[in-house]
């Protein structure tokens, strides 16, 4: 993941589907963007845009939310935001012309095979990062949420502990990549449970949700017949979305996160408690080394550089 310059997609690919909460069919579009844009979303149907980053979340309950000035402009951001962060893409433009990204199989695995398809491109300028200095943590009644300091990459130590017998306490950790978070990560579907159907549909939530594109638990075990892709699927699932909330900082990290019972709030609970606190992180530089040179003279220096001033 410590790649030291700035990728974006090489082609236009489009996806197409229902939104998990809201239950409406949405087109989404992702695109090249050139060096420092970072991911930007549109929608064409209103014309609202919103750059990733801290300032740009409205809510992150049961999904993340982004909004530009005039309000709410796309949900259910998460699993987009972790193909991007998994796969180090810095720069994208995504439009869609809906107010939900499409939930697709409930995993991120059509976005990661859309992005391969289109391919991963550098361009010329220094890949930054988040490089987290000390230690911020956020606790629960029932969990808590650490980033800590992790100059090697970005790791991710995530557990969860439900009362369900085909969950249970399951732990899942790795030094994130490409080939990690494509392999291990990206298939792994998000899941509910029966009970939480019909309070969900009456708040407006899980609309379109289906067997297709949700593991569904009832009380006997797993609806699906499909059965699952991971014994610990669920636990992948959380190491998932955790990857897409935490690249709400707007850079990926130099980091170490840690959660137990974890979800989304809890997650950009963390990554806007970093952000407040400018003694907690600093944004460092690659060093870029000349196009003919030996890549191994490339690395991550720490060279104070200028923020995103707006996102932090």
């Amino acid at each position: 993941m410590n790649a030291v310059r700035q990728t974006t997609i090489g082609d236009v690919v489009t996806l197409q589907g229902v939104g998990v909460h809201s239950g409406k069919e949405a087109r989404l579009s992702i695109a090249p963007a050139t060096a420092d844009t970072g991911i930007v979303f549109r929608r064409s149907d209103s014309s609202q845009s919103v750059r990733v980053g801290r300032r740009a979340v409205r809510g992150s309950d049961l999904a993340t939310v982004l909004r530009d000035e005039s309000g709410p402009a796309v949900s259910t951001v998460e699993h987009l935001l972790a193909c991007f962060s998994g796969l180090g893409i810095d720069n994208a433009h995504v439009e869609i012309d809906g107010p939900e990204v499409p939930i697709l199989d409930g995993s991120a695995d059509m976005f990661v095979s859309a992005v391969d398809e289109a391919g991963i491109v550098e361009t010329d300028a220094a890949r930054r990062y988040l490089r987290v200095l000390k230690t911020i943590r956020i606790e629960t009644e029932q969990g808590f949420g650490e980033l800590s300091p992790y100059d090697a990459g970005f790791r991710l130590e995530v557990e969860i502990d439900f009362a369900h017998a085909a969950i249970g306490r399951q732990r899942y950790a790795a030094t994130l990549s490409p080939g990690v978070f494509r392999k291990e990560l990206a298939p792994a579907r998000t899941f509910g449970f029966v009970s939480d159907v019909e309070r969900l549909w009456q708040a407006g939530y899980a609309l379109g949700a289906s067997l297709d594109n949700t593991i569904c638990l009832g009380e006997d075990g797993i609806v699906n017949d499909t059965g699952l892709r991971f014994s610990d699927e669920f636990v992948r699932h959380k190491a998932l979305d955790a990857v897409g909330d935490l690249s709400l900082g707007g850079l990926p990290m130099l980091a170490r996160y840690r959660s137990y019972k974890g979800g989304h709030k809890l997650n950009f609970a963390v990554v806007d408690a970093l952000l407040s606190d400018r003694s907690a992180y600093e944004i460092v530089e690659a060093r870029v080394p000349a196009r003919r040179s030996v890549r191994s003279d490339a690395g991550i220096i720490a060279v104070a550089v200028p923020a995103f001033a707006p996102e932090f």
